[in-house]
């Protein structure tokens, strides 16, 4: 007798039961599944963005608006800054800071942002050029590989962006030159892959509503730190640096010289003594987690919970199939079945069970999160799929058989100690 057959064929005389025991366990398994899923890509995207930055300078607003915005682009800009109050810390030359990369933001094309920097930026994600080359001239852009693919873009094209983050028609800059295509990215599974990147002086000009343009030197300022910068300064970072003071950017991207206590005190330094506004971003990231964390673990017991639930469901289902079995254990025994076949038929019932139940669950929570993933690409422009199977899912798998084990086992053991003479007298 194939033991594998004849438990299938018991589990399927009883669809009822079956269908429940299956469907909570599908739950829960789905659940737990789906909530791997999302707190591994979610985790993947901020870790990856994170770029190596140590302090972000922006207006002053919440710090956690400031680093979503200008780390992930998921959020608004808290406002910007002069360029008058950012320049000390563009200086190549500033004792505590290795890099500052300056961001400015407002504009969008068909939903992707457009984000006036320095090629500095680029080399932050450690990025390279699929075709073309990066932007070099005012209205030049670079495009991320996911932008270039959704839109259908190519080097040479040109087109004109709208001001703000939603799409609006009435919002286009069609009084300003187009933007046009000089470079596309090659894919590098970060944010500049849902980014058009492009020079300050280009977000500067489709903001002069019309009027030319300039950017000679206007202040003593400017000209005293453009005199004092070394000679072989990358040539965007000193034509920014030594523009008029009054031009606006978004947001500043530190990377420090070393960690010391100096640099720990310049985040307190420029929000209690300038008018702008520092955050650390693996700070603020921990305290997202940490928001976050609250409804994750709500919904991760409520998912063991539904698992635990389950379990008993098939613990009562073999229970009490046993009744109206007990003369078909009987017979088996007459004819020749040994205690432990039928203890280990009992435990394949639960065990096909639990399988049947986690595959269906594992199918559920990666559909769940492959519809979902349209939504959250809306929502946080990044690129999410349900196609992806973690190794923790394995620990689902495994859990899945023990819990099945354990909920059939003392049904099996009843079962394996049926009294035959008395079952079959009482018929």
């Amino acid at each position: 007798m194939n033991i594998f057959k004849i438990s299938w064929k018991n589990l399927l005389f009883r669809p009822m039961n079956l269908t429940l025991s299956l469907l909570l366990f599908a739950l829960g398994i789905g659940l737990a599944s789906l909530l791997l899923q999302m707190d591994k890509q979610f985790g993947e995207k901020f870790e990856s963005n994170l770029a190596g930055i140590d302090l972000v300078i922006g207006a002053k607003g919440s710090p956690l608006q400031l680093i979503l915005c200008n780390l992930f682009h998921v959020d608004l800009p808290t406002g910007n800054v002069t360029l008058e109050e950012a320049r000390p810390f563009l200086n190549p030359r500033h004792p505590l800071i290795s890099q500052a990369i300056p961001l400015s933001l407002g504009d969008t094309y068909r939903k992707y942002r457009i984000v006036g920097t320095l090629h500095g930026y680029v080399d932050l994600f450690g990025a390279t050029l699929a075709e073309g080359q990066l932007w070099r001239e005012p209205m030049e852009v670079t495009l991320g590989a996911e932008v270039a693919s959704d839109l259908g873009l190519a080097v040479g094209d040109r087109f004109h962006s709208s001001h703000g983050f939603v799409l609006d028609e009435n919002l286009v800059h069609g009084d300003s030159d187009a933007f046009r295509v000089t470079g596309i990215l090659a894919p590098s599974s970060t944010v500049l892959d849902q980014l058009i990147l492009t020079s300050t002086q280009s977000v500067w000009a489709v903001h002069a509503h019309g009027e030319e343009f300039t950017s000679e030197i206007q202040d003593s300022s400017a000209l005293a730190v453009g005199q004092a910068l070394p000679p072989d300064v990358d040539p965007m970072l000193r034509k920014l640096i030594t523009s008029p003071g009054e031009e606006e950017i978004t947001s500043l991207l530190i990377t420090f010289r070393n960690r010391n206590f100096q640099t720990l005190n310049l985040l307190r330094t420029i929000n209690e003594q300038t008018g702008m506004m520092a955050a650390s971003p693996p700070y603020q990231i921990n305290r997202l987690y940490s928001m976050m964390g609250v409804g994750a673990e709500g919904l991760r017991a409520l998912a063991y919970l539904i698992i635990c639930v389950s379990a008993v469901s098939i613990f009562i289902s073999l229970y009490s199939s046993l009744k109206d079995r007990k003369y078909e254990l009987a017979l088996m025994r007459v004819m020749g079945a040994s205690k432990s076949y039928l203890l280990i038929m009992i435990i394949v019932e639960g065990v096909f069970i639990a399988l049947l139940g986690c595959l269906a669950g594992l199918i559920l929570g990666h559909g769940g999160m492959e519809l979902l993933s349209g939504f959250l690409q809306d929502a946080y422009q990044y690129r999410f799929t349900g196609l992806l199977f973690l190794p923790q899912e394995w620990i689902l798998v495994v859990g899945s058989i023990l819990i099945g084990l354990l909920a059939s086992l003392i049904p099996s053991l009843q079962a394996s100690h049926t009294d035959i003479s008395r079952t079959l007298a009482e018929g």
